[in-house]
């Protein structure tokens, strides 16, 4: 990787690539996958960035089938390392000599209930899932900026408008993604740069299967069946949930807008959700969910 120090000004500005240029994170697997994959069929060069280069064969399988290898360039990327982060977007700028868009879609989903999920389970979620975000973002900002043109989505999640029981470190990261992607958007829009949270609901991605695989319990946990009773309703919802191309197509519609929306909320049951929370006392949405979930706990105890 190239380390060489370049400011904005000093990279190539009138030889851009023949094709628009998006860099996606989290590129390896789920959402990620699916819009690089999207992207270049519709002709983007894509920048895939992958935490761990060994884990790109699923993605260019399914480039070669899909006969768009040849517009996919993995790199190697830890959001949470900063250094490698501006080493990535000098390089882009200095072959590609552009950045229209940024999918900040890398992340991970830490569960389990506040008392028992430990401090450094917490700065994990937030380094990747929003300081790590911000990272890339910072990085990207100035080049888009020059160009006076870009547009940034960021990977938001409906639990970053609504808290729910059993993933406050999840949640809690979508909610400072919320509130840093709509000053983020207030501060570029002067200089023609275009920033979009896409707010999925439940789709059966990776992500879900980690985090059910690493939730945070203690042993005769005084919240086990409450969260029991979360997990099994999630993943009951997952299996039914909507299809995760939905959100690579989405994207491909909304670059093509010229005065996209700040929130796109996509899934089965999320526009009602959020329609409720809106317009119903917090206390009845708050009667609603803890009295439900008192219903899932007799079946929850006999898996």
């Amino acid at each position: 990787m190239n380390t060489s120090n370049h400011s904005p000004a000093d990279l190539p500005s009138s030889l851009p690539s023949s094709e628009p240029v998006i860099l996606v994170t989290g590129a390896s697997s789920g959402f990620g996958l699916l819009i690089s994959i999207t992207m270049a069929k519709k002709g983007y060069r894509v920048i895939a960035s992958i935490r761990d280069l060994s884990n790109q064969g699923q993605l260019m399988e399914q480039a070669k089938a899909a006969k768009v290898d040849l517009l996919i360039d993995c790199v190697q990327l830890d959001v949470t390392d900063h250094r490698t982060i501006s080493e990535v977007i000098i390089e882009t700028m200095e072959r590609y000599g552009r950045i229209d868009i940024l999918v900040n879609n890398a992340g991970l989903a830490i569960g389990g209930y506040i008392e028992e999920v430990p401090l450094e389970a917490w700065r994990q979620q937030m380094d990747i899932n929003y300081f790590g975000l911000v990272a890339v973002t910072k990085a990207v900002l100035p080049y888009m900026r020059q160009q006076r043109s870009g547009h940034i989505y960021n990977i938001s999640s409906v639990g970053g408008r609504v808290g729910f029981p059993g993933y406050a470190p999840y949640v809690a990261s979508k909610f400072a993604v919320e509130g840093f992607s709509e000053a983020l958007r207030l501060e570029m829009q002067p200089f023609g740069v275009q920033v979009i949270l896409i707010e999925p609901g439940a789709y059966p991605t990776s992500i879900w299967k980690k985090g059910f695989d690493s939730i945070h319990a203690s042993p005769h946990s005084p919240y086990q069946d409450q969260l029991d009773a979360v997990l099994n309703y999630s993943k009951s919802t997952l299996n039914n949930g909507a299809d995760p191309q939905d959100i690579a197509d989405a994207i491909a519609r909304i670059s093509r807008l010229r005065r996209p929306k700040l929130r796109y909320a996509m899934g089965k049951g999320v526009h009602f959700l959020l329609f409720s929370k809106v317009l119903l006392p917090w206390n009845w949405l708050e009667s609603f969910v803890l009295k439900f979930m008192k219903k899932r706990k007799a079946p929850a105890r006999g898996l």
